[in-house]
């Protein structure tokens, strides 16, 4: 009981429900980074969409210089505050 999210805690202090809320927490923020992920693939395959189906030049800049770029910023934040809850609470083995 010593190792992965439990390690911080002392084995007489936790009851179930403590276990279960640390695992939830844990799979709650697994969730949370793939939700970040999809919303990223989705802001990168609009942008590359405009580029390659329309011909006016303002929706294409649109497409280049804001959608694909705000994909990587939404999957590099995404990925900085999972790694940041990782740390706080890291898996069991």
């Amino acid at each position: 009981m010593a190792r992965g999210v439990y390690k911080k805690f002392q084995a007489q202090e936790l009851r179930l429900r403590d276990h279960l809320a640390l695992d939830r927490t844990v799979l709650a923020n697994e969730r949370t980074f793939l939700a970040y992920i999809r919303t990223a693939l989705a802001l990168v395959l609009t942008g590359a969409s405009l580029i390659k189906f329309t011909d006016a030049e303002v929706i294409n800049l649109i497409g280049r210089w804001f959608f694909i770029p705000m994909g990587a910023v939404t999957a590099v934040f995404g990925l900085i505050r999972y790694w940041k809850m990782k740390v706080s609470f890291p898996q069991k083995k």
